[in-house]
C-alpha cells in the first residue's frame, strides 16, 4: 500500500529551511523510502502525551508524524534534543 505523505505549514515554512542540503536529502530519502511504504513499521511509537504519533530517525533528526488511513501526516521535523519541546505548539 502507497502513502500519501502531507506536511504541516510550519514544516515547510520553518523545518526545511533551517536545514543543510546534506540532512535535507537524509530526511527526503527517509520519508520516500520508509514513510512513503510502511509508516507504521519505520515508525516507532510515541507514549504518553503524544500517544497516537510516531516518530521516524533520519540520523540526529526525527520526524514526528501520524497515520491517518492511506495519509502520513508529518507535524514537525528538527534535531531530535528540540523537536519534543516544539511538537506540543503543532498539536
Amino acid at each position: 500500500m502507497n502513502y500519501k505523505v502531507f506536511y504541516h505549514e510550519l514544516v515547510v515554512k520553518e523545518d526545511l529551511p533551517k536545514l543543510g542540503q546534506r540532512i535535507k536529502l537524509q530526511i527526503k530519502k527517509a520519508i520516500e523510502t520508509r514513510l512513503m511504504a510502511s509508516p507504521e513499521i519505520f515508525g516507532k511509537p510515541l507514549r504518553r502525551s503524544l500517544r497516537g504519533y510516531r516518530k521516524l530517525r533520519a540520523g540526529d533528526y526525527c520526524v514526528i508524524f501520524s497515520i491517518q488511513g492511506n495519509k502520513v501526516k508529518i507535524f514537525i521535523i528538527g534535531h531530535r534534543s528540540m523537536v519534543y519541546e516544539k511538537i506540543r505548539a503543532r498539536l
